[in-house]
């Protein structure tokens, strides 16, 4: 079977347009910002925008997939929920595997979970058992870091598997909460594509 013509690459074509790249801001201003939501006071930061429109969506893959494709991973792993649909995206695109890290009770076989806590109270997450072989390469995937409470409790929860954590990564970051802070502080290290510091 012959592979066919060339595609053709118009000027307008997502290829053409590498600034997309370059330009800080490009994922930041397609991320809505929603006032008072779920609580008042809380500027909640909602990528769906972002997902809806197919190029921005591919700058964002893409930008991961560039950062990880000769690292030698063997699988993604991604934080129920929203790093689920990133995660999964950029585990077929780097050709590996995915796996969930999920809210408790929510997994069907033998599960492991790690403990976390909340501004008020706990919260707990988990990972089937048979997820991760030792040694395995894993990266971490989040839509958002905000306290780092969810993203340290999937990095224990690989590292008890015997994974090798690469590194976490998320969309956003809101360093005003330390989050950040405490996941680099814990040793791991930490990739975001933007932040928003209000």
């Amino acid at each position: 079977m012959s592979p066919g013509p060339p595609i053709p690459v118009s000027s307008d074509s997502f290829l053409s347009e590498p600034a997309m790249f370059l330009d800080p801001n490009y994922i930041r201003d397609r991320i809505r910002t929603v006032p008072d939501w779920p609580e008042p006071g809380v500027q909640f930061r909602d990528i769906t925008p972002l997902l809806q429109d197919p190029r921005s969506f591919r700058v964002l893959i893409e930008l991961f997939v560039y950062r990880y494709m000769n690292q030698r991973l063997d699988l993604v792993a991604g934080i129920d929920a929203r790093g689920f649909i990133v995660g999964s995206v950029i585990a077929h695109e780097l050709n590996l595997g995915f796996v969930p890290v999920r809210k408790k009770g929510k997994l069907p076989y033998d599960t492991i979970a790690e403990q976390y806590a909340l501004e008020y109270g706990s919260s707990t997450v988990e990972m089937h058992a048979d997820a991760v072989r030792p040694g395995q390469r894993v990266v971490l995937v989040d839509d958002l870091v905000a306290t780092g409470g969810t993203m340290l409790a999937g990095m224990k929860l690989l590292q008890r598997l015997g994974a090798n954590v690469v590194e976490a990564a998320a969309v956003i970051d809101l360093p005003r909460l330390r989050g950040s802070k405490a996941i680099r502080d814990s040793g791991l290290n930490l990739y975001t594509v933007c932040e928003f510091d209000e």
